[in-house]
């Protein structure tokens, strides 16, 4: 008796692992040919341009666009205002991200979105929120002018606007990572004694560090930058409520087409070195955190002391 066995059908020609690899390799090259293509067109050929436009009179030329004293008030404004502005909302990101990260409490998820609400907002809408409320017909208008106060069309202007548009960046750098690496560690230093600020100096810190520097990198540049919400509440006076990105825009409107350029180099050259920071941040954060899979394991050979 013949004994009947099932048949399996053969299945229909497949490509190959040769096929299939080389299709990879020309999708590959070309993703990574059309994303150059696009970053040398839109980055790189402007930042290009923008060097050369600024250089083309003469380094001569380029250098005494910022000897001008409008330009230096500018500067020194920038620079003051980055300097009240990051160390504010450095500390108000690791409060924030420790009360979100640590605790429960009623009104955390109303906290966070309060926290992203500057990331939807539009920077023109916030200027005009602080004029409403800071303005001279504003709703404490009259009792910053009973009292002599400005702060719309001043430095306190200026300085609020920027710390209202810079406010999530350190909080939502830090929120995640403490979340994800849980309190266990801070516990443990509390019930071995350790005072609060023993446990944050000695335990949470070095655990959070390079996300606190990137997020106080962040923080820094945009309020470099920041021109929006500035350019609401400063009230364009020369020499005085203009920061460096308001200025720009004075000299490109007058047609000091060089002496913007040259400005505008100033702030490119430090969204470059941001970006290269960032970098660095970005891979030392992934070093540290890929030390403890690799950390526990030893040499060959090497022997248990």
């Amino acid at each position: 008796m013949v004994e009947s066995r099932r048949c399996t059908p053969i299945p229909l020609s497949r490509r190959g692992p040769v096929a299939a690899t080389a299709e990879g390799a020309l999708a590959r090259r070309l993703l990574i040919g059309v994303a150059m293509a696009f970053l040398g067109l839109f980055l790189l050929l402007p930042l290009a341009l923008l060097g050369f436009y600024a250089l083309r009179q003469g380094l001569g030329v380029y250098l005494a666009a910022f000897a001008e004293p409008d330009a230096r008030a500018a500067i020194a404004l920038t620079v003051l205002t980055a300097a009240i502005v990051v160390p504010v909302n450095t500390l108000f990101g690791v409060a924030a991200a420790w009360c979100i990260a640590r605790f429960e409490f009623r009104g955390k998820g109303l906290l966070i979105t309060l926290i992203d609400l500057p990331f939807a907002m539009s920077p023109v809408i916030a200027g005009l929120t602080l004029v409403i409320v800071f303005g001279s017909r504003g709703w404490l208008g009259p009792w910053l002018q009973a009292h002599h106060l400005r702060v719309v069309f001043a430095t306190p202007g200026i300085v609020i606007a920027t710390l209202f548009v810079t406010l999530p960046f350190v909080a939502r750098e830090l929120i995640p990572l403490m979340q994800a690496q849980g309190s266990d560690a801070e516990q443990s230093a509390l019930t071995l004694g350790a005072s609060g600020w023993q446990t944050f100096r000695r335990v949470t810190l070095p655990t959070i560090r390079w996300g606190l520097l990137y997020g106080i990198i962040l923080t820094h540049a945009r309020a470099v930058g920041e021109f929006g919400a500035v350019s609401v509440v400063s009230g364009h006076v020369r020499g005085k409520t203009n920061t460096l990105p308001l200025h720009i825009e004075v000299m490109y409107n007058d047609y000091q087409t060089t002496a913007a350029f040259a400005l505008a180099s100033l702030l490119a050259l430090g969204a470059v070195v941001t970006l290269a920071v960032k970098a660095v941040m970005e891979w030392q954060t992934a070093r540290h955190r890929a030390l403890p899979e690799g950390g526990g394991s030893a040499a060959p050979g090497e022997s248990a002391s």
